[in-house]
C-alpha cells in the first residue's frame, strides 16, 4: 500500500530542521548576525508578528539563511511565498515576482521622473553659470 506524502511543513520547522542538521546553534547565529535569540526563535515558530517587517524580515531572514549555509535569496522567495503580508513583501523585488502582476506603466513613469529631475538639474545649472 503507498503512503500518503505528508505537505511539505512551514518555513520556520523548515528552517529549524535545517539548521539543527548542519549542527549551528540558534546563540551562533545569534551572536554573528546581532539578531536577538527570541526573534530567531520567532522565526523558527513562523511567528511573523514577532518579526520587525518589511526590509528587515527579509535581510533577517537572509542572514539566518547565510549561517546555516542555504540559499539566502531563495530563502526569501520561500518566505514571502508563506507569508505574502503587505507588513512582509512592502518593497521586496521578490514579491513581485510571486504576484506576477504586470509591470507596465511603472517603467514610464520612471522614466518621466528621471527625466523631468534631469532637465530641472540642466536649468538650474544653466542659471547658476549664466546669471552670475
Amino acid at each position: 500500500m503507498a503512503t500518503v506524502q505528508q505537505a511539505e511543513p512551514d518555513f520556520g520547522i523548515r528552517m529549524k530542521h535545517l539548521r539543527e542538521e548542519r549542527g549551528v546553534s540558534l546563540r551562533k547565529i545569534a551572536d554573528i548576525t546581532r539578531i536577538s535569540v527570541s526573534v530567531l526563535e520567532a522565526l523558527e515558530r513562523s511567528d511573523i508578528s514577532r518579526l520587525p517587517g518589511g526590509i528587515y524580515s527579509r535581510a533577517l531572514v537572509r542572514s539566518y539563511a547565510l549561517e546555516i549555509g542555504i540559499d539566502p535569496e531563495e530563502t526569501v522567495r520561500d518566505f514571502l511565498s508563506q507569508f505574502p503580508y503587505d507588513s512582509v513583501t512592502a518593497g521586496s523585488p521578490h514579491a513581485q515576482e510571486l504576484r506576477q502582476t504586470p509591470r507596465s506603466g511603472r517603467g514610464g513613469r520612471a522614466i518621466a521622473i528621471v527625466a523631468i529631475l534631469v532637465l530641472v538639474g540642466a536649468i538650474l545649472l544653466w542659471a547658476f553659470v549664466w546669471l552670475q
